[in-house]
This record gives structure tokens, sequence and C-alpha cells, in this order.
């Protein structure tokens, strides 16, 4: 246990880029200038089967190794980005591993600051696939 409260604590902040897509969910924390990696994991490393690499459970054991490796650098406060596929043509909404990265983060004592949606929005569309009739099913 701290021997000092957390408010007199000296916060050490870092930014925690969560991307969450329907396939993966991937963490990367990084220094307040987004430079220097401090540590990061995904979906994927934490589970063998392909079609759970999104899935809550596995982000939530990423984001456990991902906030170890940044607490072992001295970080103790996080800014979080979180962003969606987005762009042209891909989903504009997160996948469901966002939401239990964000709160397995939390539970690691990590303090939260600001959290953000950084998904990429486009001022213009390129012309969808499909055709000019679109996708006949």
């Amino acid at each position: 246990m701290n021997p000092r409260p957390q408010s007199m604590e000296k916060l050490k902040w870092g930014i925690a880029h969560i991307y969450s897509s329907y396939n993966n969910t991937i963490i990367h924390i990084t220094d307040l200038t987004g430079a220097e990696t401090l540590s990061k994991a995904s979906g994927g490393m934490v589970v063998k089967a392909h079609r759970m690499e999104s899935s809550p459970t596995a982000a939530m054991s990423a984001a456990k190794i991902a906030a170890e490796g940044a607490r072992d650098k001295g970080i103790n406060a996080l800014h979080i980005r979180v962003r969606a596929p987005g762009g042209h043509n891909g989903p504009s909404n997160t996948g469901p591993g966002s939401q239990a990265a964000i709160r397995s983060l939390s539970r690691m004592g990590f303090r939260i600051g600001n959290i953000d949606d950084v998904t990429t929005i486009p001022h213009d569309k390129c012309r969808k696939k499909g055709g000019k009739r679109g996708r006949r099913v």
C-alpha cells in the first residue's frame, strides 16, 4: 500500500491509445508527447481463437498487460484516446472492447484524465464499392 494518499502523490501522465474495431482491440500507452512507446498489447496476444480477439474479456487482459508495462516505467495517470476504424468506408463506432479496456485501466489504479474520441471523420467520401446499382444480395 502507498505510504502517501493518492492526492499527495506526484502524478506522472501518459496517453493510452485504444484502437477498437470488430476484429481486434489494441492498447498502446505512450508518454505525453506520443513519441515514445511505454507499452502495448492487443487482444490477439492474450487469446488463441481469432474470433475472440475483439471480445471485452480479451480487451481487459490486454489492458492489464499494457498497464503493468506502463506502471513499471513510472506512469500513474492516463489520458485516454479511443479510436474506431472510421475513415471513408470503416464503421465510425468502436468495437466491444473499448469500454472494457477503459474500465480495466481504471481498476488497475490509474488516475484517468480526459477521454477523447479521435476517430477519423471524412470531410468528403470516396465512392463506395459495389457499382452503380449497389450490392445486390
